[in-house]
C-alpha cells in the first residue's frame, strides 16, 4: 500500500514523535490505512497485517499515551 519512498518519509515523522513499535511499524500503519480505505471491521483485516486484535490493542495503547 505504501511505496518505499512514502514509507521512508512517514517513518521519519513518526519516529520524531516517538511513535514506534518494536515490531513492524510499517505493517501496523498499513493495516490502519487499509481499514480506513475499505471500512472493514478490525476482525476482517487480511492475515497479512497480523492479528487484528493485536493491531487494535496497539492503537488503543497509543491513543491512551497521546491523551495523557
Amino acid at each position: 500500500m505504501l511505496n518505499d519512498q512514502h514509507w521512508s518519509k512517514l517513518e521519519t515523522i513518526l519516529r520524531n514523535f516517538d511513535i514506534y513499535l518494536k515490531r513492524n511499524l510499517r505493517n501496523f500503519i498499513e493495516a490502519i490505512l487499509y481499514r480506513i480505505r475499505t471500512g472493514c471491521p478490525w476482525r476482517d483485516l487480511p492475515p497479512d497485517f497480523g492479528n487484528p486484535n493485536s493491531i487494535f490493542k496497539n492503537i488503543v495503547v497509543g491513543l491512551n499515551i497521546i491523551s495523557c
